[in-house]
């Protein structure tokens, strides 16, 4: 009986040669890692209670005792930071994966039926889009109430537009492959020619577009926070935070600048993963002829 013996040594090569022409992406990789860690690791890594009020201690600036400093309610930055990673995280991802569930079916469905279907769903969208990023979640929320879950909702109902675009997008390209028309022949039904064939071939550019999307969330999730429409104390999240030291940051920096870079680093991060997922699975679409 024949076994099959992995090539190890070819394998590390090609790894090797990818991750030396994806720094970047690389870059973003170990930043991203480095947060999800943060989030998972909180209460082992943080020495102090994220939410335990010493006033005596309070605009502490950074020392060895708090190495990011405390705040207004002489809270340890530092902890708050590791335990604030874990709702912005979940934030983005609720969102993106809401926009998935409503954005692929209804892209998916205009794409390969086409006509009136097309129509309609995608005049939907556009009355979305046709809307300033922001002002919608902001209504939305606002009418919902101010608090996470509903600023999540607002956010992922309002984000599926752009994945739907994305995906009848591709759903067009696919649909005329001759293995579609070739199913068809075969007698398959729609629901299977969809599912089996369409599907996945047609999710490349909406799983790049979600790791793009992933940052937007908790950015615009972070902004809601920051204007009173997400996140309520006492949750511990970063457009909160930063939301908390409108007050003191003129004076004391690093009770805004801490959780607004670690924004600004998540962020960027899932830009770069996003980039480089582009040029694996998609390497025509990142680079010029």
């Amino acid at each position: 009986m024949a076994t099959y013996t992995v090539d190890w040594p070819s394998r590390l090569i090609r790894a090797r040669a990818f991750l030396g022409q994806n720094r970047l992406f690389v870059l973003g990789a170990a930043i991203l890692l480095l947060v999800i860690a943060a989030a998972v690791f909180a209460p082992w890594i943080a020495h102090f209670e994220p939410a335990k009020i010493v006033m005596s201690e309070r605009l502490s600036p950074p020392s060895a005792e708090h190495f990011m400093g405390t705040d207004r309610f002489g809270r340890d930055i530092f902890s708050r930071v590791l335990h604030g990673a874990r709702i912005s995280l979940l934030v983005g991802l609720c969102v993106v994966l809401l926009s998935l569930v409503l954005g692929i079916p209804v892209g998916l469905l205009a794409g390969y039926f086409g006509g009136r279907s097309d129509l309609i769903l995608m005049r939907i969208a556009d009355i979305f889009l046709a809307f300033p990023p922001l002002l919608l979640p902001i209504a939305i929320t606002a009418a919902l109430g101010p608090g996470l879950w509903n600023a999540v909702i607002a956010l992922g109902v309002t984000g599926f537009p752009g994945i739907a675009r994305i995906m009848r997008g591709a759903v067009l390209r696919v649909r005329e492959e001759l293995y579609i028309g070739a199913a068809r022949t075969m007698g398959l039904g729609q629901l299977r020619v969809l599912v089996r064939h369409v599907l996945p071939n047609s999710l490349t550019p909406v799983i790049v577009a979600a790791s793009s999307d992933f940052g937007y969330a908790i950015l615009a999730g972070a902004s809601l926070s920051f204007i009173g429409l997400g996140a309520q104390a006492p949750a511990i999240e970063w457009g909160l935070m930063a939301a908390d030291s409108r007050v003191d940051f003129l004076d004391h920096w690093w009770t805004a600048l801490i959780p607004g870079l670690a924004i600004f680093l998540t962020v960027l991060a899932l830009n770069l993963v996003g980039d480089g997922l582009r040029d694996i699975l998609d390497p025509k679409q990142g680079r010029p002829e």
